[in-house]
């Protein structure tokens, strides 16, 4: 009687341990499963959010007619006050261009000769839009183009030397790239002929949120501000006035769609993955 009693004890408790096991199996496959489909949903979500910007929406200048002939003479930069010029002249008798290149040390004022280099005399553009030229006198530069103030500084030159040559470079030529660019800052450069494409380069390029589509120009001319929206996918946004960047224009790259939506899925995220830490984590004590 008593190793009967025995016996179904001992088979009661094996067949709880049986029903243990069997379940403790169940939950251990079902926690795998959640794991593996919670693992899959995250994986789309993130190849969602990355996934927005298309070849179409990155790529410049995608092919369309356009005449470039005389692109730059048309929208070429005009100067203003605060432009610093480097001028040069040249003749075949080089003493007769000496007054006209020596270099004072003197750092004067706006519309007065500066010494930034050692070679090349420099001028301020004052804020009445003019220079003191040697022998010269004021000559009103601004509102002209670097070839226009040229042709007149020549023909004003030739009042004492016999065919003169003139050179001019804008000194601070300074442009500002911001937003979704590599590196955004503001750049100054020797030279006034400098395009929208080209300022990107100096900013390192857009990111691929750029809104390639829609890149802003703000320009300040006459005291206005302008501003010009450029689609640079295609090859007619050359012909805009703000292809060719004038002194002090600001560029600004706009985030695009992907941009955007990542930016609203990144807290979603970052909440989404915790949840998923926790579970993880009780699933794994449960299944001990």
């Amino acid at each position: 009687m008593f190793i009967h009693e025995k016996k179904t004890i001992f088979a009661r408790n094996q067949q709880n341990l049986e029903s243990f096991l069997s379940s403790h199996i169940k939950v251990k496959n079902m926690s795998k499963r959640i794991f593996g489909g919670l693992l899959s949903l995250f994986t789309i979500t993130l190849l969602f959010c990355t996934s927005c910007a298309s070849k179409k929406n990155m790529v410049y200048f995608q092919p369309d007619s356009v005449e470039l002939n005389t692109l730059y003479e048309l929208n070429a930069p005009k100067l203003q006050p605060g432009d610093i010029l480097a001028v040069s002249v040249t003749a075949d008798d080089v003493r007769a261009t000496l007054p006209f290149n020596q270099v004072s040390p003197y750092q004067g004022a706006a519309g007065t000769i500066q010494a930034t280099n050692p070679f090349i005399p420099t001028y301020a553009i004052d804020a009445n839009g003019e220079i003191d030229f040697p022998k010269v006198g004021k000559i009103k530069l601004a509102g002209k183009t670097r070839t226009q103030a040229m042709d007149l500084l020549r023909q004003e030159v030739s009042k004492y030397i016999v065919d003169p040559g003139i050179s001019m470079v804008v000194r601070n030529f300074r442009v500002t790239v911001l937003g979704e660019v590599a590196r955004p800052g503001t750049f100054t450069i020797e030279n006034d002929r400098l395009t929208i494409m080209e300022a990107l380069g100096l900013a390192g390029d857009m990111t691929i949120y750029g809104e390639r589509n829609n890149v802003l120009v703000i320009r300040e001319q006459d005291g206005k501000k302008e501003e010009f929206r450029l689609d640079l996918r295609k090859r007619e946004s050359m012909n805009s006035p703000a292809y060719y960047l004038t002194q002090n224009d600001v560029v600004y790259v706009e985030p695009n769609g992907a941009r955007i939506q990542n930016s609203k899925y990144t807290a979603t995220t970052s909440i989404f993955v915790s949840v998923i830490g926790l579970i993880v984590t009780v699933i794994s004590v449960v299944t001990r």
